[in-house]
């Protein structure tokens, strides 16, 4: 069957598209700019609303830090404005085009649909810390405005944080308000060689712990490089990152010998880190996003080693976790949820077949009270379930 696609350009369109559907009881695929449609569980939906055309800067306010722009904006021309005052997004978003082969422009509504975050998030948050405001469409077809231009206390129910992350699934977003932070000046990365993941997780937690403003740290074990590989990235003004850099290698001397990249080096590698580079090939595998405390995380893999073959590397410290395995039989679903039960943390199937990913449990699966709440709230802003059937949890 052919698939619709509306390409609404307003947020009266889109409301006028929601309107329909809910005449006509038809569920709606939304979509950005189609770079991540294998996030999540396929959709049960042959209509798509696509936000491609809903695109625009509607404020920047420099001297606030502030950025205001409509659902389809591509996010690379958010960066080429935010470039010009040297300013940036805090929080990285990672870029999935790699992952899943797609092409397209991802939308900086995806990101805020989908909290794409990437590895400076352990110093500054995710994109849902930084989102202060947003507009949707929710289920009735109502445009909706919640948060503002400043960060303020909120009372009652924050729908920013609520739709930031549920992945289309409450509501079309058709407009999103983020806070910005000034883009470093300079960034290098120190690089220790030979670690095991115990030792390495120790290295990159003293480094965290420590007051040099450590902004990504990061474990490649060996197999995915020739040899074992952990990196620690320092960023800002030039004189302020040669301080940190000299400090920090003497506080980790104990780890052993190290070696540094600088300013474009170290920004290729954190490019690729933050895209999940290392596990991108060979692309038949499936790929899972886990998290755990950074403490647990080598008991993690070495009980994970135990059942399933695969490659890793750790972000955050270790406090995540890319693991890329075989998609024969479930993928590795049922080896990964016992590991996790006993070290505690979640995981989430990132990639994977469509027809796999229809019959697993994508996200970490919720007890019955959390999915009552779940489909409660679903029920709320969604009332007909018009808005990315199944996407998240099988019949919501």
């Amino acid at each position: 069957m052919t698939q619709i696609v509306h390409k609404p350009r307003t947020e009266s369109d889109v409301a006028e598209v929601v309107r329909n559907a809910r005449m006509a009881k038809t569920p709606l695929a939304i979509e950005g700019g189609g770079t991540r449609a294998g996030l999540g569980r396929p959709v049960e939906a042959l209509v798509t609303l696509t936000t491609s055309q809903l695109s625009g800067i509607t404020l920047y306010e420099p001297a606030e830090m502030v950025i205001s722009a409509r659902a389809g904006t591509p996010v690379s021309e958010i960066e080429r404005a935010l470039g010009e005052n040297a300013q940036m997004l805090p929080f990285e978003p990672m870029d999935h085009r790699a992952l899943y082969g797609s092409v397209g422009d991802p939308t900086i509504g995806a990101v805020a649909a989908c909290n794409i975050s990437g590895p400076r998030r352990i110093q500054v948050g995710a994109a849902r810390d930084h989102l202060i405001g947003l507009r949707f469409v929710n289920g009735r077809a109502e445009a909706v405005k919640s948060g503002g231009r400043v960060m303020k206390n909120v009372t009652g129910l924050d729908l920013v944080k609520l739709v930031c992350g549920s992945h289309g699934t409450l509501g079309v977003i058709t407009e999103v308000t983020f806070k910005l932070l000034p883009r470093p000046r300079r960034t290098a990365t120190l690089v220790f060689e030979g670690l095991d993941d115990e030792r390495a997780v120790a290295c990159m937690s003293a480094a965290l712990g420590s007051p040099f403003e450590i902004s990504g740290a990061a474990h490649l074990p060996q197999g995915l490089s020739e040899n074992a590989r952990t990196y620690l990235r320092i960023e800002h003004f030039p004189d302020s990152v040669a301080y940190r850099m000299d400090a920090l290698e003497k506080l980790l001397a104990p780890f052993g010998s190290m070696t540094r990249l600088d300013h474009e080096p170290s920004l290729d590698l954190w490019r690729d880190l933050r895209d999940v580079g290392p596990l991108v090939r060979p692309s038949d595998r499936a790929i899972w996003r886990m998290s755990v405390a950074p403490s647990r995380a080598p008991r993690l893999m070495r009980a994970l080693r135990e059942t399933l073959r695969g490659d890793c590397f750790y972000d955050w410290g270790g406090g995540l976790v890319w693991f890329a395995t075989s998609t024969v039989g479930d993928c590795g679903a049922g080896a990964i949820r016992v590991a996790l039960g006993a070290t505690g943390g979640h995981a989430t199937l990132v990639r994977a077949p469509d027809a796999l990913r229809a019959t697993l449990d994508v996200f970490e699966p919720l007890a019955p009270a959390l999915m009552k709440l779940t489909s409660g709230v679903k029920q709320s802003f969604d009332p007909q379930g018009l808005f990315n059937p199944g996407r998240m949890y099988a019949g919501v």
